[in-house]
């Protein structure tokens, strides 16, 4: 989980960009471990977010923007530590909505 951790900490301050461009950063995340369909930063990137930090760690990833996407990977715990990806709901939690 180290090396989780060390890649994520090393895109902070990493953010959408204002206005009509996009942060290549955020594009590059998508690009990289294939997630289709993200062609800007104006969206919801958590989950692309932690997929490329999983992926560039070379850990299991759920390969999905949506957050809940997340729910159908590794095991479910009671008490979280350092690494572990922790999703919350929108709505319900029966929704697709989630963060």
């Amino acid at each position: 989980m180290e090396a989780l951790l060390k890649i994520a900490f090393n895109e902070l301050g990493t953010e959408e960009t204002v206005g009509n461009e996009d942060n290549p950063e955020v594009l590059k995340y998508a690009n990289e471990v294939g997630i289709k369909g993200i062609t800007s930063d104006e969206i919801a990137w958590c989950s692309t977010f932690v997929n490329w930090v999983a992926w560039k760690a070379g850990l299991q990833h759920s390969g999905k923007a949506n957050a809940r996407s997340w729910l159908n990977v590794g095991e479910k715990v009671t008490t979280p530590e350092p690494g572990d990806v922790v999703v919350f709901w929108r709505e319900s939690p029966q929704s697709w909505k989630g963060h």
